[in-house]
């Protein structure tokens, strides 16, 4: 039996765009589309904020020019992203809005937390999109807060490693994965899986988070079941 009515998804711009560098593919979109589907059918209130990182990530750009203004730049990107997972969604049979963190034009609506838990009462998905709409702060940031903000009963963040490490998986063969850890162990041991605001945000209001691996086959399915994944908790 599904414990979650509500749950907040933390996709990366990466998991987009699959094994190209940048931009996107479309199989990599529809597996996502397929796995959101998959919990929808379950009657699963969803919301979702989407990173930029296949398109701009504004901490990370070579440009000489102010860390403020990559930022903006960056969550122009999500607003992109949100549009294209908005269009595939539409196209399973999934019906979803996007909602802006700023006001982005007619075809994008602004942000409210009223807005949103009527959608998602209606039934629909809900896109994130626009970050926090402040300069400095990632979108794992915006995903604690979006998911404070909606009472989500979890924060599922689809990553590129299948849960929390002790060391980077990538890099070292001996790295081990955790199966369970408090909101504390991660921000002690400054395990960096998503920001430390992130977790902080989740601390404090007490929401649990689960790490899992964005290709794994059924993979949002199964962290709702917690089959999968690193799961951190207030350990209460």
């Amino acid at each position: 039996m599904n414990p979650y009515s509500r749950i907040l998804l933390k996709l990366s711009g990466e998991a987009l765009s699959g094994a190209r560098e940048c931009g996107y593919n479309e199989d990599s979109l529809s597996f996502i589309a397929e796995n959101i589907k998959q919990v929808h059918n379950l009657g699963v209130q969803i919301g979702i904020v989407i990173g930029a990182g296949n398109l701009l990530r504004g901490a990370e750009c070579s440009l000489a020019i102010p860390r403020t203004s990559k930022d903006h730049a960056g969550m122009l990107a999500t607003v992109m992203n949100g549009i294209i997972l908005s269009e595939v969604l539409s196209e399973f049979g999934v019906a979803t809005s996007v909602l802006s963190a700023f006001e982005c034009g007619s075809f994008v609506e602004t942000y409210s937390k009223k807005k949103a838990l009527r959608l998602m009462e209606k039934g629909e998905v809900v896109v994130f999109v626009g970050g926090t709409s402040n300069p400095y702060f990632t979108t794992d940031s915006a995903a604690a807060l979006r998911a404070a903000e909606i009472d989500a009963d979890i924060l599922i963040k689809a990553s590129n490693v299948d849960g929390i490490y002790d060391k980077d998986p990538n890099m070292d063969s001996d790295a081990q994965r955790f199966h369970k850890l408090t909101h504390i162990d991660v921000i002690e041991k400054r395990l960096a899986v998503m920001d430390m605001t992130a977790y902080e945000i989740c601390k404090q209001k007490k929401i649990p988070i689960r790490v899992i691996k964005f290709t794994e086959t059924n993979g949002l399915l199964n962290a709702l079941k917690g089959n999968i994944g690193t799961l951190v908790t207030t350990g209460a």
